[in-house]
Order: structure tokens, then C-alpha cells, then sequence
């Protein structure tokens, strides 16, 4: 499911307060949250030059941990201090707005950054990227894209139009990978503007997951929309979702796909 702010019609990255806002239950984050297809993570490092790679708005480490687990040296910056806190149980983290961030002289083989590069300035994005990657360094930002069964989709958005019916969230509910579309466009037209990289590439990756009733209103909250909803409405929300889920058989799988665009940064590091 998506993590964009539906109620906010400001680019994401001038939302920062949603940002900041995953926090507030680091433990249901990491535990909740779904991971990357292992494909998509070999890929990144079969493409990248070496194994220093940095992780930005690393949340609490969970694409961190895959990169480590296929043998990576994986650093961090992240603008929550509270999410920065629990991923340093298992890798280093600055706490930084990455377009700020002071990397002391470090430089990587590669940048990744999953589920988060929608909350960074594209332009000053793709900038501080080529600062901190060696020539021949791979970027690497990437969406999961989550699609539920068609009918329960339908459901879950008509919850959200009983219950926050002035809120885009019901555009959302039922999951719109268009939105995610003009988010890596975002992405793509900006590293080309850089000049720093070559011609960006987009790949997806298909993957499933299936979800209990439990587990799907275990990860709800976590996203960004529900973060920032009033308790009573929030309640409402899961309640209904809940009932759909029910009604459904207790359970459903999400088709997701994995949304990568990747760039080669070019020529000598600036500066």
C-alpha cells in the first residue's frame, strides 16, 4: 500500500512533518512493513562497482538488512531520530535530512534509498547522491507497489469514503501504482538533469505476499496517510478493514511490484 500523504496535496518532499512522522512506533514499523524482492537487492549489487553502500531515510534498517545480509558494508542517514535509534542496532546512522547531510569526505558504491526517495528534493536528491558516490557508483530508489484482489480493493476504498470521505485516501486504498509512476518519473527526469549520471534505467519485480487479517492491520497504521489521522477516525478505519478483510476469509495476498530506477553516476566525484 502506498505511503504518500492522500490528505496532503503538497509534493511529498514539502510534506516533511509526514516524514518525520513514521516514528512514532519503530517496533510495528520494522516488524510490520514488508521487505524487498531479493532479486531487486542482488541486482543493485551485482551492478554496483563494490560493497560500501549507503542507506537513505533508512527507517529503521529493513532494506539496510537485506543489503548486509548479501554482503554489503551498509551506513545510513535518516531524518528520525526515533527510527535512527533502532536501526543503529544494526548498522551505523547519521541523523540527517539527506540533502543536508555533512558525509565528512565518505564516499559509496552505491546510494539506495526504498520507500523514501518520494520524501527527498529530487534536484538536491540527485546532487548530494553524485557527491557521495564514486564514479562508476550505482543510485538506486525504489517503491513497493502493493494491489489488492480487485473486489477486497473496492471494499477497503469505500471504508475510507464512509469514514474520511474529504480525504484522497480512497483513491489510494484500493491502490493507484500510477501514483508511483509519476514518483519515479520525478526521479528519472531529475538524474538526468543532474548531468552527473547516465541514462537512468526503470525495472520492476513482481512478488507476493499473503496477509492475516492481524498482519494487515498490524502494517495499516505504519503508512503514511494513517499516521496522521485522528485516533477516532483511524479506529473506524481498521475496524471496517478489518470486517472486509473478515468478510474476504480472514485473509488475502498482495500482488506487489518492486519499482527500481537506477543510475550510474558518471566521471570524476565533484568537487
Amino acid at each position: 500500500m502506498p505511503t504518500l500523504p492522500p490528505e496532503d496535496r503538497r509534493e511529498a518532499h514539502q510534506a516533511r512533518e509526514v516524514a518525520e512522522s513514521f516514528g512514532i512506533d519503530p517496533e510495528r514499523y520494522d516488524r510490520a512493513r514488508p521487505r524487498y524482492p531479493e532479486a531487486l537487492v542482488h541486482a543493485v549489487v551485482a551492478a554496483a562497482p563494490g560493497p560500501d553502500v549507503l542507506d537513505v531515510g533508512t527507517g529503521t534498517g529493513i532494506a539496510a538488512r537485506q543489503f548486509q545480509a548479501a554482503g554489503c558494508t551498509v551506513s545510513g542517514v535518516e531524518v528520525d531520530p526515533r527510527m535512527a535509534e533502532f536501526a543503529r542496532r544494526h548498522l551505523d546512522v547519521d541523523v540527517s535530512a539527506f540533502e543536508t547531510w555533512n558525509a565528512a569526505g565518505r564516499t559509496f558504491d552505491a546510494v539506495v534509498s526504498g520507500q523514501t526517495w518520494h520524501w527527498i528534493d529530487p534536484v538536491a536528491g540527485a546532487a548530494k547522491a553524485a557527491e557521495v558516490l564514486r564514479p562508476g557508483g550505482l543510485l538506486a530508489v525504489f517503491w513497493n507497489v502493493g494491489q489488492p484482489p480487485p473486489e477486497l480493493g473496492a471494499a477497503f476504498a469505500e471504508v475510507y469514503r464512509r469514514v474520511v470521505p474529504d480525504s484522497l485516501a480512497a483513491r489510494w486504498a484500493s491502490t493507484d501504482p500510477g501514483g508511483y509512476s509519476i514518483l519515479s518519473a520525478k526521479a528519472t527526469e531529475a538524474l538526468r538533469d543532474s548531468g552527473a549520471f547516465a541514462e537512468p534505467e526503470l525495472t520492476s519485480y513482481a512478488w507476493e505476499r499473503a496477509y492475516t487479517r492481524d498482519e494487515w492491520l498490524d502494517e495499516l497504521p505504519t503508512t503514511g496517510a494513517h499516521t496522521r489521522f485522528p485516533p477516532d477516525a483511524l479506529a473506524k478505519i481498521l475496524a471496517g478493514i478489518g470486517e472486509a478483510v473478515d468478510a474476504a476469509g480472514g485473509g488475502f495476498t498482495m500482488a506487489y511490484t518492486a519499482v527500481a530506477v537506477t543510475a550510474v553516476r558518471l566521471g570524476p566525484r565533484p568537487g
